[in-house]
């Protein structure tokens, strides 16, 4: 059987990325069931965040800009070095990110009159009502991840992963 001509690059992508979520599935379905724990998370997460590019895509927005602005939904006016930490990435991703957001409208930055040199950064109306529109395509996420998962698994798999989470917290206190 031939295969479709593919036309377009997004076709093309999106065919790719298709075949490659059906890869890893093949991997921990039939070749590895049991690897091990922090490679079946990770994929876990790309699952994630690839269903949740592809909702957010929709809207023009980027993944990248996804968690400054659900950081930011809790705690508008952060500085810039806060939102990085938080965000858990470098400060000169966060500073493109940002450049890119306030360009689109979403954000602004502002210097204190008595700090100049601190940078914060605030969500703007536009910005704020990106909360409406994109929660909900995260949630949808979650939901499609969880259909005909047990509640009682999944009450157990989040409290298996905070332990997870404590223990690997404490393990780097201790290398520091």
């Amino acid at each position: 059987m031939k295969r479709p001509i593919v036309r377009d690059a997004v076709t093309r992508a999106s065919l790719t990325e298709a075949e490659i979520a059906s890869s890893a599935l093949r991997h921990w379905h039939e070749a590895v069931p049991d690897d091990r724990m922090a490679h079946l998370v990770k994929d876990t997460t790309r699952a994630f965040l690839r269903a949740l590019q592809v909702r957010l895509a929709r809207h023009d927005v980027q993944l990248g800009h996804w968690t400054f602005l659900r950081i930011l939904w809790q705690r508008d006016g952060l500085m810039k070095r806060e939102l990085s930490i938080e965000a858990g990435v470098a400060e000169p991703t966060t500073v493109t990110a940002l450049r890119a957001m306030e360009a689109l409208g979403y954000v602004t930055l502002e210097q204190q009159p008595d700090n100049r040199k601190n940078v914060y950064v605030f969500l703007t109306p536009a910005g704020k009502r990106l909360r409406k529109l994109l929660v909900p395509l995260a949630q949808e996420v979650n939901a499609v991840a969880l259909e005909g998962v047990d509640q009682g698994d999944v009450a157990a798999t989040r409290r298996a992963l905070l332990v997870m989470l404590d223990n690997l917290a404490r393990d780097e206190w201790k290398q520091a």
